[in-house]
């Protein structure tokens, strides 16, 4: 019998909130991610960039395995044509490659919410996999709206017991192509 666990790579990830020192490693971890991927516009990187130089930025962590930067969340303001507040948009999300399918991403995951719950907000949004964002306790809200996607693929998550309703509108810097 094998006594010894098996310790899984993320045991030894540090997440820590971006510095000015991580962003090109951002950039080329974010362009690597997605590079694949054929629901991506490939514009993730430009988006970073734009949503930093607009001051938007509300959270930025990186997942760091020893100094090697793998992994990396971004979150920005939204805005509810309901006038609600404190709701954010979680994305672009990143792991590299290599480094994918190991948990990676579901600690960048717990530490955004729990960052955005301590800084008293009231929700978040994403656009993703239903199954993948179901596990942190996303769902498909029909009074929440992001016009010209997929409902079940557009997902809140509230902090508290209210839920807005109406459109749902992403920061400027979602248009971002270079």
């Amino acid at each position: 019998m094998n006594t010894h666990a098996q310790t899984p790579l993320w045991s030894h990830l540090t997440i820590r909130p971006e510095q000015s020192v991580d962003e090109s490693a951002i950039t080329q971890l974010t362009e690597a991610a997605f590079a694949n991927e054929s629901y991506s516009t490939h514009t993730e990187q430009f988006i970073i960039k734009a949503l930093r130089r607009a001051n938007q930025l509300t959270v930025s962590l990186v997942a760091l395995d020893a100094d090697q930067l793998v992994g990396h969340v971004a979150v920005s303001p939204v805005t509810i044509s309901s006038g609600a507040t404190g709701w954010y948009g979680l994305g672009p999300i990143s792991v590299a490659p290599t480094h994918q399918r190991q948990g990676i991403g579901s600690r960048l995951m717990q530490a955004t919410l729990t960052t955005l719950a301590a800084q008293a907000a009231q929700g978040c949004v994403v656009l993703g996999e239903p199954d993948y964002y179901g596990r942190f306790g996303f769902k498909a809200e029909p009074i929440l709206v992001l016009p010209g996607v997929p409902p079940a693929y557009f997902q809140a998550l509230a902090f508290g017991p209210q839920l807005p309703s109406g459109t749902v509108h992403y920061q400027e810097a979602f248009g971002a192509t270079n």
